[in-house]
């Protein structure tokens, strides 16, 4: 009886958990989107996706795309300390390392994750009370920078596998931003890629890994010209767009450009 008892709770469980992952949002190539970080929003693209700022896009916008059959992606910097965040009280002196080159941003200590992940799991909190269907984690590649910190390949890996993990207990799918080196490790826990310049930089085949699992990779270029990289993109089955490196409501589709 004990066994049988068990065997029922183990497949309930199973069930739960089955029944979440269908929950989960994982587009699959070819899918539209639109990217904006800045700036006044522009609603109007026929897109399937909109990938917005989790902070500065209200539950109002959210729902207001959703209501048009829209997904909503949730932007926000997990490796990265951001002093104009209304949550930046809570980051302790000890989690923030070197200035990021170029940005108003300092990278984060990942490895401690003991003051760390309060914080994110209020960011994907969040996100989840907002309504978005999925996030963006930007920054999730420190262990490749100059950070002032000795980071290893498998303190971001453990970092990055706890933010997957903990956007699905909440229902998000999740996106894996830049980071090339860890993709073929991170595949099974990412839902999707988003990437900057791999045309630019000549690595798109790093992505290739998602493209097999049937997952969506979207991307950016904000140099080359729609013609340089397009037809690639397309024959890739990758979402790509050309955007100003403001992130603004600007953008040129590679849909159909060959």
């Amino acid at each position: 009886m004990r066994a049988i008892l068990y065997l029922m709770s183990y497949l309930l469980i199973l069930s739960f958990a089955e029944a979440e992952n269908e929950m989960i949002w994982q587009p699959k190539p070819g899918t539209t989107w639109q990217w904006q970080l800045q700036g006044e929003l522009d609603l109007s693209f026929e897109v399937e996706m909109y990938d917005l700022d989790l902070f500065d896009t209200p539950m109002e916008t959210i729902q207001a795309l959703q209501a048009r059959g829209k997904k909503v992606v949730c932007y926000f910097s997990a490796g990265s300390f951001e002093p104009w965040r209304t949550d930046a009280e809570l980051f302790p002196k000890e989690l923030i390392a070197k200035k990021m080159k170029g940005w108003d941003e300092w990278w984060l200590d990942i490895r401690n994750l003991d003051l760390l992940k309060p914080i994110m799991l209020a960011r994907l909190d969040l996100a989840f009370e907002k309504g978005c269907d999925g996030v963006e984690p930007d920054n999730v590649d420190a262990f490749a920078n100059d950070t002032g910190l000795k980071l290893s390949y498998e303190d971001q890996l453990a970092y990055n596998i706890f933010l997957a993990e903990a956007a699905h207990a909440r229902g998000l799918s999740i996106g894996l931003k830049n980071n090339l080196d860890q993709v073929k490790d991170l595949v099974p826990y990412f839902d999707w890629a988003l990437n900057e310049e791999c045309f630019y930089y000549r690595e798109c085949q790093r992505l290739m890994p998602f493209i097999k699992a049937d997952k969506a990779v979207f991307g950016v270029e904000y140099e080359l010209d729609v013609q340089d990289f397009c037809p690639k993109a397309n024959e890739r089955g990758f979402s790509f767009l050309k955007k100003s490196w403001e992130v603004d409501a600007y953008r040129e589709d590679c849909l159909g450009i060959k």
